[in-house]
């Protein structure tokens, strides 16, 4: 059915948003916002393609070990989207830069090195990589349509739920959470409870980082099948955007993310609105999400007071 197609590719999709936003809300949580999201994504995309181009050369396609091949994409995916997301940290925290300034130029930069980079990385045999990162329950390909909604589909796409859950709990139900969110709402008065402000900054930038530039490399190796593009930025945005969608609340956002992605995956399916209005519904929908929260005024449907200013320990 086709339904069941529009389900599955939404949930793929999404769970490029998922990963974006989820790093997003971690660093908006501690005051930061960190524009620079769609360009950490894309140097996600870049390690992990580096990553897969180290683990396969030399090597026979038939030979890979899935497993060894997804802790070479993940780990080389961090790594480089949490450098990444250091250079915005350390112009933001240390050098209390202008966060929207600082993150845009990040933008810019990570952008402009994913595409001259990915130039030397060797994306031979990149197809079979996708395929194994692609399929996490051989039995999967013998299911009926339905199944495959909650079984087809890639490592990722579960580990992004989980991520999600778990950094809901965390911020939710633990002492760190709690000191993380305090920082972002008064880093003044966290700071005065005796909390290390700079710290849970820092850690929570490059864990956000991390997070976020799974989601390119999630996009560029299961999503595009291992075909390098460069629109990798333009799921940033909307990862930036679903953030406010789902009013900072990650475990909301592995809803939101899947119906960003029925919202991106429409306009393959739907043939009587044209392609360009189908693309500005996850827009749209955010803006009027924003102007609800703005007039019910729920200080739990709020972005943190504190999100976007420097904050100057001489000035408590």
């Amino acid at each position: 059915m086709v339904l069941f197609t529009v389900i599955r590719e939404s949930i793929n999709l999404g769970t490029a948003f998922l990963f974006g936003s989820t790093g997003e809300t971690i660093t908006e949580k501690s005051g930061h916002l960190n524009l620079g999201i769609p360009g950490i994504m894309c140097m996600g995309a870049l390690g992990g393609c580096y990553g897969v181009s180290l683990y396969l050369r030399g090597m026979d396609p038939a030979s890979i070990n899935g497993f060894a091949l997804f802790i070479y994409a993940v780990f080389f995916s961090m790594l480089f989207a949490m450098a990444t997301g250091a250079i915005y940290a350390f112009l933001t925290v240390a050098l209390r830069c202008n966060q929207n300034v600082t993150g845009l130029t990040v933008t810019t930069f990570g952008v402009g090195c994913s595409k001259y980079f990915i130039k030397n990385v060797d994306t031979t045999n990149f197809n079979y990589a996708s395929e194994s990162l692609r399929q996490l329950f051989p039995f999967a390909s013998d299911m009926n349509e339905f199944w495959q909604i909650f079984f087809g589909h890639g490592a990722l796409v579960y580990l992004s739920v989980i991520v999600a859950l778990v950094t809901a709990f965390v911020f939710k139900k633990t002492r760190v959470g709690l000191h993380l969110r305090s920082i972002g709402e008064n880093p003044a008065a966290a700071d005065a409870a005796g909390i290390n402000v700079t710290k849970y900054k820092y850690c929570a930038i490059l864990i956000g980082s991390a997070i976020a530039g799974l989601g390119g490399l999630f996009y560029i190796m299961d999503r595009l099948k291992g075909t390098w593009e460069y629109n990798v930025d333009a799921i940033g945005w909307l990862a930036v955007a679903l953030v406010i969608f789902t009013m900072w609340r990650p475990d909301l956002s592995i809803l939101g993310s899947f119906f960003f992605g029925l919202l991106s995956v429409l306009s393959g399916y739907v043939s009587f609105l044209p392609t360009q209005i189908l693309e500005l519904f996850p827009y749209l929908v955010t803006i009027v999400v924003l102007i609800v929260t703005s007039v019910l005024d729920s200080k739990e449907n709020q972005p943190p007071a504190a999100l976007g200013l420097a904050y100057f320990r001489e000035e408590r």
